[in-house]
């Protein structure tokens, strides 16, 4: 019997992972990068139509990433939530085909006595156009209850891999029930620039949470508005089969994950953003964003029913909004509100998590078969490794100018 139980499962991309023996991420760089290689473990089984020209980055062996960036020298950082996989360090560098934890073991281990100052959880990290990196620390364990000063947005100068930036949260902001998944930036608002901030929580409100990177403060807008949450009695197609939680015993539940995509135009007028679970995509004006005391709400546009739900979002340098679809193991373009065009498609995508355009253009995501995961499949973990960071150039060829 369906109901609407909270189930512990995020989007870009989360859900508690199990059946990894080994805490180390093992990363490696295939010498033969044509995606279409037949060694991928992920292609078992894997068939359907095919757009685009995707190619291997890199394969990572033990827990599952789900965020990933890319610097102005091409250099790759990717993270591992800890969701239920033994986690040995939660950000990472692939670095010479390995998995280097970054900025350094200290920092990049759990250390409970210390959640402040070491990572707990990374849910995402990106690299700013001053080639920072930012990393984005839940605070929280499994997606149980955040632990107190542990939830930050930390910014790292990727000349030295010093810290330049740490800004923390007051439980007024980062609630109880908060899971922070995704940010976006404008660096030209203010003094120093605002991040805007996706909580896809399953347990309470929904929102995003805007920072003033100069001072540190912080404040919810859209604070659980219908279009952060999830959409009722919303059941995926993922790989042929309707997605929701099976646990071995008891009931069906569905996925109730709300605002996790989020983009923000180059000219910093409007955010999209979209639940996990449903098909609408919205967006808002960033002015009213910004503003602690303006009425954000009036300004959110319902997109429409897309078809189609995305995990994570992305905008180019030209504006044009790109979509992660983990309903069709592909990555699409909207060419104007309402209409949708594949630029990637592959049956080894298997839930295409979180996407970074590289300094020559081409587009980066991780596929991390989430819906793999035991708890959808009674019991049974059905995740094949590795899981893969694909690239392509969403303009066909092999570079573009288009976006960094």
């Amino acid at each position: 019997m369906r109901n609407e139980l909270l189930i512990t499962c995020l989007g870009a991309t989360m859900l508690m992972a199990t059946g990894c023996r080994d805490d180390t991420p093992q990363a490696s760089v295939p010498e033969d990068r044509d995606a279409r290689s037949t060694s991928l473990a992920t292609a078992a089984g894997a068939s359907g139509e095919t757009v685009g020209d995707l190619e291997v980055a890199a394969l990572f062996r033990g827990p599952m990433p789900t965020g990933v960036a890319v610097s102005r020298q091409n250099r790759l950082f990717v993270n591992f939530p800890r969701w239920g996989d033994p986690v040995e360090f939660t950000v990472a560098e692939v670095r010479n085909g390995k998995s280097v934890p970054f900025p350094d073991a200290k920092t990049a281990k759990l250390n409970e006595d210390k959640p402040g100052e070491t990572f707990v959880s990374v849910q995402s990290v990106v690299c700013d156009e001053q080639d920072r990196l930012w990393v984005l620390d839940t605070g929280s364990i499994n997606f149980g209850p955040v632990k107190s000063g542990a939830p930050k947005l930390v910014a790292y100068d990727l000349s030295n891999n010093a810290m330049v930036k740490r800004i923390t949260f007051p439980e007024n902001v980062c609630l109880p029930t908060t899971y922070l998944n995704d940010v976006r930036f404008d660096l030209k608002r203010g003094k120093e620039g605002m991040a805007f901030i996706t909580d896809s929580s399953d347990k309470g409100p929904n929102g995003i949470i805007v920072v003033d990177l100069s001072t540190g403060k912080s404040w919810r807008k859209l604070h659980d508005h219908p279009s952060t949450k999830a959409e009722q009695n919303f059941v995926p197609v993922v790989e042929g089969e309707p997605l929701m939680a099976r646990p071995p015993t008891g009931p069906e539940a569905y996925l109730k994950i709300g605002s996790d995509g989020i983009a923000i135009t180059p000219d910093g007028k409007t955010l999209y953003y979209c639940p996990l679970a449903g098909h609408h995509l919205y967006s808002v004006e960033v002015d009213a964003l910004a503003d602690e005391k303006a009425k954000a709400e009036e300004t959110v546009k319902d997109l429409g029913d897309r078809g189609f739900a995305s995990d994570g979002l992305e905008c180019g340098k030209d504006g044009r909004l790109y979509l992660t679809d983990y309903e069709n193991n592909a990555i699409r373009r909207m060419t104007e509100p309402g209409q949708y065009e594949f630029v990637a498609r592959d049956p080894r995508a298997i839930w295409p998590d979180s996407m970074a355009f590289g300094p020559d253009g081409r587009l980066y995501f991780t596929a991390n078969q989430l819906n793999r995961q035991k708890q959808f499949h009674q019991g049974k973990d059905l995740r094949k490794q590795p899981y893969v960071v694909f690239r392509f150039n969403p303009d066909g060829g092999g570079s573009t100018a288009a976006a960094e």
